[in-house]
């Protein structure tokens, strides 16, 4: 829904009327037409659309797919057609425009089966809105590219605005280095650390932060260490002691730290939000380099292991869900941005294209290039859901 808005919103702000907004796809539960558009809820829950008049220029090929079925049934309607047709091979798309009522009107006559009825309605409307003023195809480059890149633009906001969000309901501070929990029996109990008691060095190294504090155990192998600790405000040494190597490899002394939670302004939580919205996408574009290479074909999920993440990010607290939310919102910005048509980057690219050719590329230049971009599409998200089901199943 945020990123067919983004589409939605600048569409109407540069005077290029959308047709339909839609969450999910068709068919439609429900529908409502106001103000010429038809807001609905579709069936289908695998995404939405935003519908806009006229993505490609009208060609008479349009009309004879959508009135085959219908030329079949009522042949005389060929005498409404052929003019529309002749004034759409020749350009004259003003003309063609004011032929097509006529053409309507005779498709409304025709005794048409339903689903002739139904094709000869919806591939009519379609060439009336490609004929339309406001058509996707006779506004300026930069409009177009305005109204494809608002998707992922209001994508990349809406992630920022969560994390935003996150960073002032507070985040897990790393400079913590207080301790909450000591294991029993373990080098750490051994030398008397007890939960409250803050490291502020180990081996005589001062510690910034918990990261810090585990970097310099981890590095000691199992030499000795002494840890400085500050308990009721007066500094202890304790130790030395030596520790232990974890099942996973690294070497542990039993302690785990406090959580500790900081919060930040709207001003340093926006800036916060930002750097991390950059970190994050420097790491999905390296995990989409790893998927054409083949290491990195585990990293995708599809939308079955994005509702099992929320869901455990819910369970976690509202902040954790508006982190996946925003992880969400990010990931789908990216991908679409990829310049593969049907994605919002290909059609950027085929505008950019077509402002330096100077001419519009060819349908079929575009539906050929769609064909890939789909397979491609498809591909991914097939990956995602064996990658999805072998977790469930514990694979």
């Amino acid at each position: 829904m945020i990123h067919e808005a983004g589409h939605f919103l600048i569409a109407l702000a540069v005077r290029m009327r959308p047709r339909r907004f839609y969450l999910f796809f068709p068919p439609a539960i429900v529908k409502k037409v106001h103000n010429g558009i038809e807001y609905g809820i579709g069936a289908i829950p695998l995404g939405g659309y935003v519908k806009i008049p006229g993505m490609h220029k009208p060609a008479e090929r349009d009309l004879e797919v959508a009135l085959a079925r219908a030329l079949e049934e009522a042949p005389w309607l060929e005498r409404e057609l052929e003019p529309v047709k002749s004034a759409l091979t020749a350009g004259r798309f003003e003309e063609a425009r004011k032929l097509l009522p006529e053409l309507e009107a005779g498709a409304d006559r025709a005794q048409l089966s339903e689903p002739a009825a139904r094709a000869a309605k919806r591939g009519l409307t379609d060439v009336a809105d490609a004929l339309s003023s406001d058509a996707y195809w006779r506004a300026p480059a930069w409009k177009r590219i305005a109204v494809i890149f608002a998707g992922p633009g209001t994508n990349l906001v809406f992630a920022v605005l969560m994390l935003a969000i996150v960073f002032m309901l507070g985040v897990p501070d790393e400079r913590t280095r207080t301790v909450d929990q000591v294991t029993p029996g373990s080098p750490a109990a051994s030398i008397g650390l007890s939960p409250g008691d803050e490291i502020v060095a180990v081996e005589g190294r001062p510690t910034q932060s918990f990261e810090a504090v585990s970097r310099e155990i981890r590095g000691s192998s199992d030499r000795p260490i002494t840890l400085t600790v500050l308990r009721d405000g007066r500094k202890i040494s304790l130790g030395p002691v030596r520790a232990q190597k974890a099942e996973d490899g690294r070497y542990v002394i039993g302690f785990v730290p406090g959580l500790e939670y900081r919060r930040y302004g709207p001003i340093d939580a926006t800036w916060q939000a930002t750097t991390k919205t950059w970190e994050v996408t420097a790491a999905i574009g390296g995990s989409l380099g790893r998927i054409v290479t083949g290491s990195g074909r585990d990293e995708l999920s599809s939308p079955v292991g994005i509702v099992q993440g929320s869901s455990q990010a819910l369970d976690l607290g509202f902040r954790y869900y508006l982190g996946v939310l925003a992880l969400i919102s990010l990931s789908l910005a990216l991908l679409n941005l990829l310049p593969l048509l049907p994605l919002d980057g290909g059609h950027i690219a085929f505008s950019i294209l077509e402002k330096l050719r100077g001419r519009a590329i060819p349908r079929e230049a575009y539906e050929r290039f769609s064909a890939v971009g789909i397979g491609l599409v498809l591909l991914l998200f097939f990956i995602g859901l064996s990658n999805d089901i072998g977790r469930l199943g514990g694979t």
